[in-house]
C-alpha cells in the first residue's frame, strides 16, 4: 500500500533517499519557516519610510504588522485540517506560493490595501507553515535525534531575525521600503524547489491524504479571529486616552474566547469522539458530521501539554515584548543611534543560534523541562539587571545581559515543544503542535502591546514627576524591564511542573 499511494509519498521517498530523507525533508521545510519567520520580522524597519510613501500615520501603517499577526497566530490553528485533508507537500507549497506572490505583490502595490492585502497573505501562510516542522521532528526522528533535530532547525530559523533586519535596515537605505518584500521571494523559491524532491504528498503518520475527513469548523475559525482581532485592538486601544473603547474590545473577547472553549466542547462527545449527525431524512444512514474542532481540547488534558502551553504563552510575552522593548530602550534610554544598534544587537543574534544547535546536542543530558527551567532564569535575570544599566559607567553590561538573555532563549527554544509533546499520542502531535504555537503567538503579539502599555505608563508618571527627561526615560524602562523579569520567572512554576508530568504508557 505505501509505494501505491505514489511516487511521492512518505514511504516512497523513505525507500529513495534512505535514512537520510528526514534530514532532507526538515531542511526543506527549515527554509520555508525561515522565509515565514523573515517576513514577520524585517518589515519593522520599513515602517517610518511606508509611512512617509503613503502619507499615512505611524499608527494606520502599523496595521501592515498588525495584520499580518492576526492572520498567522489565527491560521496556525488550520494546520492539522489542511494537513489531514490535502498532505504536507501540496499545503507547504500553496503556503510558499502565498510567501513569494506576497513578497512581489507587496514589493510592486502602489496602494496601501494592497500592500496589506499582501501582507494578511503572506501572515496566513507563515502561520500555517510553523507548526509543521515540530510535526515532522516529533514523527520522523526517533527520540535519541529529536534534540539534535530541534537544534539545527532552530538554528536555521533564528538567523532569519537575527541578520534580517541588519541587510533590511542596509536595503531600505539604498533601495527603499519595496525591497524589503523580496527578500522573502529567493527563501520561497529554493523551499518550492526542495519540496518538489523532498516534501511528500501522504498526511501526518505517513497515511494518505484524505478529501473525505470532516470539514473545517467553520465556527470556531471566526470565533478564533474575532477573539484574537479585538484582543489585539484593544491592547492597542488602551494606549490611547480614551480606554471606554479598549475595555469593551477586551470583553467581547473574553466572551468571544469562552464561547469558542464552548463550541470546541460542544463538538466532542464526553468520551472524545467526533459527534456524528444523521444526514437529514428518517431512516438514513448516519454519516459523521462534516466537521471536527479547530482545537482539540484533549491536548490539554495532559499535564505536561498544558504546562507546556503556559510557558510557552508566557515565553511568547517575554520574546516579543524583549524584541519589542530593546531597541526602543536603546534609543530612548541610552541616546544610541539605529546604525550601532543593529550593528551590536547582530553577534546577540549569532550567539543565539549557535547556542540552540549547541543545546539541541546536548538535550539527551537532561530532560527537556530542565532545559526549559534554566533558560527561562537566566532569561529572567538578564531582564532583572537590566536597571544596573547605566550610559555613563559604559555599555559592556549591557552587552552580557543581551548576550546572558540570549543564551537563555537558546536553551528554550529547542526544549520547549519536545518537553510539552514528547509522550503525547501520536494522533494530537499535529494538533498540540498547532496549539502550542498559537498560544505563543498570541502571547507574543500580546507582549508588545502590553510592554508598550506598561512602558508609556511609568513615562507618563516620571515625566510628571520629574524635571530630567533623561532620567525619567530610563526608571521607566528600567521598570519595564523589571515586569518582563517577573513575568518570565512565574513561567518557571509551569516549566517545573511541565516537568513532573507522568510518563506515557505505552499505548499512547
Amino acid at each position: 500500500m505505501s509505494l501505491a499511494q505514489g511516487p511521492h509519498s512518505l514511504q516512497a521517498l523513505q525507500a529513495r533517499y534512505g535514512e537520510r530523507h528526514r534530514w532532507l525533508l526538515l531542511l526543506s521545510v527549515m527554509l520555508g519557516s525561515m522565509a515565514a519567520v523573515m517576513s514577520s520580522t524585517i518589515l519593522n524597519v520599513a515602517i517610518p519610510d511606508m509611512s512617509q510613501h503613503f502619507t499615512l500615520g505611524q499608527s494606520r501603517v502599523q496595521w501592515v504588522t498588525s495584520g499580518f499577526m492576526v492572520a498567522m497566530t489565527v491560521s496556525m490553528l488550520t494546520t492539522p485540517w489542511l494537513l489531514s485533508r490535502y498532505g504536507y507537500r501540496r499545503v507547504y507549497e500553496v503556503c510558499m506560493w502565498l510567501l513569494l506572490g506576497g513578497g512581489v505583490v507587496g514589493g510592486l502595490a502602489n496602494d496601501f490595501p494592497l500592500v496589506m492585502a499582501a501582507r494578511v497573505a503572506e501572515g496566513l501562510a507563515a502561520g500555517v507553515v510553523q507548526p509543521i516542522p515540530a510535526i515532522i521532528i516529533l514523527r520522523a526522528f526517533a527520540s535519541h535525534e529529536q534534540g539534535r533535530a530541534s537544534g539545527l532547525f532552530g538554528m536555521g530559523v533564528v538567523l532569519a531575525p537575527a541578520i534580517g533586519p541588519s541587510i533590511g535596515g542596509v536595503l531600505v537605505d539604498v533601495f527603499g521600503w519595496r525591497s524589503i518584500f523580496f527578500m522573502v521571494v529567493p527563501l520561497a523559491m529554493v523551499a518550492l524547489w526542495l519540496s518538489r524532491r523532498y516534501v511528500p504528498t501522504s498526511a501526518p503518520g505517513g497515511v494518505q491524504a484524505d478529501a473525505g475527513s470532516p470539514g473545517l469548523d467553520w465556527i470556531g475559525l471566526a470565533l478564533a479571529s474575532a477573539s484574537t482581532l479585538m484582543l489585539l485592538n484593544g491592547l492597542v486601544q488602551l494606549r490611547g486616552d480614551d480606554h471606554t473603547v479598549a475595555v469593551a474590545l477586551l470583553v467581547l473577547a473574553g466572551v468571544g474566547m469562552a464561547v469558542f472553549v464552548a463550541w470546541q466542547r460542544h463538538l466532542l462527545q464526553p468520551g472524545g469522539r467526533l459527534r456524528r449527525a444523521s444526514s437529514g431524512r428518517k431512516g438514513q444512514a448516519v454519516l459523521p458530521v462534516r466537521r471536527g474542532p479547530l482545537m482539540n481540547l484533549q491536548v490539554f488534558g495532559h499535564r505536561h501539554f498544558a504546562m507546556g502551553a503556559l510557558v510557552s504563552f508566557t515565553y511568547g510575552i517575554a520574546l516579543f515584548g524583549s524584541t519589542y522593548l530593546l531597541p526602543v530602550y536603546m534609543q530612548m534610554g541610552l541616546r544610541l543611534s539605529p546604525s550601532y544598534i543593529g550593528a551590536a544587537l547582530l553577534p546577540a543574534g549569532i550567539l543565539l543560534a549557535v547556542t540552540i544547535a549547541a543545546v539541541g546536542r546536548l538535550s539527551h543530558r537532561m530532560p527537556p523541562a530542565h532545559w526549559v527551567s534554566w533558560g527561562l532564569a537566566l532569561l529572567a535575570l538578564s531582564f532583572a539587571l537590566m536597571p544596573l544599566v547605566h550610559p555613563a559607567a559604559g555599555l559592556a553590561l549591557l552587552w552580557i545581559l543581551v548576550i546572558l538573555g540570549r543564551i537563555g532563549l537558546g536553551f528554550i527554544l529547542p526544549s520547549l515543544n519536545l518537553g510539552a509533546m514528547r509522550g503525547l499520542p501520536k494522533d494530537l502531535i499535529p494538533q498540540a503542535s498547532s496549539v502550542i504555537g498559537f498560544v505563543r503567538m498570541l502571547g507574543g503579539a500580546a507582549g508588545v502591546s502590553i510592554c508598550a502599555i506598561v512602558l508609556e505608563w511609568r513615562l507618563a508618571v516620571y515625566a510628571l514627576a520629574s524635571s530630567s527627561p533623561g532620567s525619567a526615560d530610563l526608571r521607566a524602562f528600567n521598570e519595564t524591564f523589571v515586569f518582563l523579569a517577573t513575568m518570565t520567572a512565574l513561567a518557571l512554576l509551569a516549566a517545573w511542573k511541565m516537568g513532573e508530568a507522568p510518563t506515557p504508557s505505552k499505548k499512547d
